[in-house]
């Protein structure tokens, strides 16, 4: 079920590096709960873990380059009783150690919060081997993990609060693009909860994590068309809120996704396949199309019209295939 969230009228000007707000959460987490502890490779720093390590010496575990120990290491803590969190960058993580995210943390059942850094593009420069873009297609595949792309501050820190709560694995993304506060701190945050940050009945511009003020600048540029368009974020890519998607494909003429990853298995792949199920409509899919090039972080997504007028584009080019009539 979609809940509105209270929203600004507009994209902010402030910016946030959602590292930031992790790190002050965690903690504020291990003051609360004894049982919190850090687990990283060798990222203190690109993790804005230094704080944490100063305040608690001893329950911050830096296993190196080593991210396969790194998640059993993790998932050892938690048979003992503690609530790791597990934190590297987002492509060695996922990469590296899925097999242990599989088998130790899922599997297993394991208590284990999985925080992947610099998620998508944002190690710009560093090429293909560094852009994290198929970890939501992976870890959608593994059962029983829930998959959280926070899109702010407000987010970030709800879905560190839920996943200490939580009683199994999950996996979140921690973006290294700043990024504007969208989300009113009372939006939900559950599983299988979206959340609507501008109603619309032409379009829905289905958007996570950094792409979603892109969306809702889209959005504000769409209205001055004359098009009105419903932007939605879903904190949980898995799992998926497919009521409030189903509702969407009714209720308006076209879908959009948006997300700073692959094409091939993540939101769009998700939205598409629930879709094509039970509500065919008309639809763009924005992400990451094989291999992406080397440049820095805006160049990357302007590539691959992950911007403002690249929603703003794809959402006309929906409606030019689109019935003029909204759905039933």
């Amino acid at each position: 079920m979609t809940r509105t969230g209270s929203v600004p009228g507009s994209v902010a000007d402030a910016l946030f590096d959602c590292r930031d707000t992790f790190a002050a959460e965690l903690a504020a987490l291990a003051r609360e709960d004894p049982r919190v502890v850090a687990v990283c490779n060798d990222s203190v720093g690109s993790s804005k873990l230094a704080g944490f390590a100063a305040e608690f010496p001893g329950r911050l575990v830096n296993v190196g380059i080593a991210e396969q120990n790194m998640v059993g290491v993790g998932a050892g803590l938690a048979a003992g009783g503690m609530v790791p969190f597990v934190s590297a960058a987002t492509p060695f993580l996922t990469g590296r150690a899925l097999e242990q995210i599989k088998a130790d943390c899922a599997y297993s059942d394991r208590r284990v919060v999985l925080c992947g850094q610099s998620p998508g593009l944002a190690y710009g420069e560093l090429g293909p081997t560094h852009h994290g873009v198929e970890d939501l297609s992976w870890l959608r595949a593994v059962a029983g993990l829930p998959v959280l792309v926070p899109c702010d501050r407000a987010q970030t820190r709800a879905a560190l609060r839920w996943a200490h709560a939580h009683a199994g694995p999950s996996y979140i993304r921690v973006p290294r693009f700043k990024v504007p506060d969208v989300v009113g701190p009372a939006a939900p945050f559950a599983p299988g909860r979206a959340v609507t940050l501008r109603e619309g009945g032409d379009v829905t511009l289905l958007a996570v994590g950094t792409l979603v003020s892109r969306a809702l600048a889209a959005a504000g540029t769409l209205a001055a068309a004359g098009v009105e368009a419903r932007v939605i974020t879903t904190p949980f890519v898995a799992p998926l809120d497919e009521a409030a998607v189903l509702r969407a494909a009714d209720e308006t003429r076209g879908l959009v996704t948006a997300e700073e990853g692959t094409l091939s298995g993540g939101l769009g792949a998700a939205v598409a396949a629930l879709t094509a199920r039970h509500r065919p409509v008309p639809m763009r899919m924005l992400g990451v199309d094989g291999f992406a090039p080397t440049g820095d972080a805006e160049f990357l997504l302007g590539h691959f019209g992950l911007t403002a007028p690249g929603l703003h584009d794809a959402a006309l080019d929906v409606l030019g295939h689109a019935p003029r009539k909204a759905r039933r």
